[in-house]
């Protein structure tokens, strides 16, 4: 969605690095790793990582947690959630500090979630989940299917997305100093 379409609160405030451009949104969602759902439940912020699953042909996000939870209750209590990926590339010094600096890309989505309710969906789901991550196993060869005790155990989202943004920051190849993140012991 181009940004001057998108609602104020999902605009991305640097225009320079503002991403509209849906086709590279959708890919960065279908290969991001992990993302960050948050939720409010009586007016305090909450935020979960996990793993997700975009669908782009019914345009939403499967995500799961366990079947009670704060995650639950919240999405039960306020559908309104707000979902990031990102990325983090190159750092970029600089001999201010002021001026250091990051390479990233990420993509923030505003929607509702909603429990997914019918088991089809919710076993569909789960194997997207399963799908993203572990493309190389195979069901009764390498993993077991869950019991129905488990399925049941097991809370689904669906997030449908209302609106979406992208925002990166590239700089030329050959930055002076740049490097990538080496976290010290």
């Amino acid at each position: 969605m181009p940004d001057d379409e998108a609602p104020q609160y999902a605009r991305v405030r640097r225009s320079d690095r503002a991403v509209d451009d849906d086709a590279w949104i959708a890919a960065f969602l279908r290969t991001a790793p992990m993302g960050q759902l948050a939720t409010v439940h009586d007016g305090q912020p909450f935020i979960n990582s996990n793993l997700f699953v975009f669908d782009e042909a019914q345009r939403v996000i499967y995500m799961h947690t366990a079947g009670a939870g704060r995650t639950r209750s919240n999405v039960e209590g306020d559908e309104r959630v707000c979902f990031s990926a990102s990325e983090m590339a190159r750092l970029l010094p600089s001999p201010r500090m002021f001026n250091m600096s990051v390479e990233y890309a990420g993509v923030v989505v505003f929607g509702r979630a909603r429990t997914v309710p019918g088991d089809a969906e919710k076993r569909s789901a789960l194997r997207m989940l399963v799908d993203k991550y572990f493309s190389h196993l195979r069901a009764g060869d390498d993993y077991a299917l869950p019991s129905q005790a488990e399925f049941n155990a097991t809370s689904v989202y669906r997030i449908e997305i209302e609106s979406w943004s992208g925002k990166r920051k590239q700089v030329e190849e050959d930055f002076p100093g740049a490097f990538g993140y080496a976290p010290q012991a």
